[in-house]
């Protein structure tokens, strides 16, 4: 858990900027040249037209992000190691790679649903007209829409995300049974 939460606050260092861009696009804003594209509201960050830095522009949602990262992970991974070991058990053997990546999926899909209100509390960080703490946004949120608005587009997200565990934690299972006979050291005598 310890080793997926750093390497997740680690991707974040990436993913948070594109995150920020995507999300401006998607909404509509408009960057540079009153046009709504990802490169114009890149332009427009870069170029500190939000008033808050290019650090704190393109960075917009860290907190929230990691916030959510790592929750995930804390509930994604070790569930993914006990539903192959449960289900490895069940069989008496080791699962195939396929199962593997039915028990990605399936740990993938609980904790997407689980976070789903921290990727709103993210989401709606990232996309307010200013800098605003998120116990306040979440007070703000829980006041005029009430507590179904923090599970806004839970299908959607749990659906995607859990094709996502699938894929990344299949070809993990791949990668590492595919390596497995070469890494393996002979014992010492």
């Amino acid at each position: 858990m310890m080793a997926a939460s750093c390497g997740e606050i680690a991707a974040c260092l990436v993913r948070v900027p594109a995150d920020v861009i995507k999300q401006r696009t998607q909404a509509g804003f408009k960057g540079v040249g009153l046009r709504a594209s990802s490169w114009s509201n890149f332009l427009y960050l870069v170029q500190n037209r939000s008033g808050e830095g290019l650090i704190r522009g393109l960075y917009r949602g860290w907190n929230t992000t990691i916030m959510r990262e790592i929750p995930f992970t804390i509930i994604q991974f070790p569930l993914y190691e006990r539903l192959k070991k449960e289900w490895s058990l069940y069989e008496k053997s080791n699962i195939s790679l396929a199962k593997g990546a039915v028990c990605g999926s399936i740990a993938g899909g609980i904790a997407a649903a689980s976070t789903t209100p921290l990727d709103v509390l993210k989401t709606r960080i990232m996309l307010h007209e200013s800098r605003v703490p998120v116990f306040t946004l979440a007070k703000t949120i829980l006041r005029e829409e009430g507590y179904a608005a923090f599970f806004k587009g839970i299908g959607p997200r749990t659906c995607w995300i859990g094709a996502g565990g699938a894929i990344f934690l299949g070809c993990y299972e791949l990668v590492s049974s595919s390596l497995a006979p070469y890494l393996s050291t002979p014992p010492l005598h």
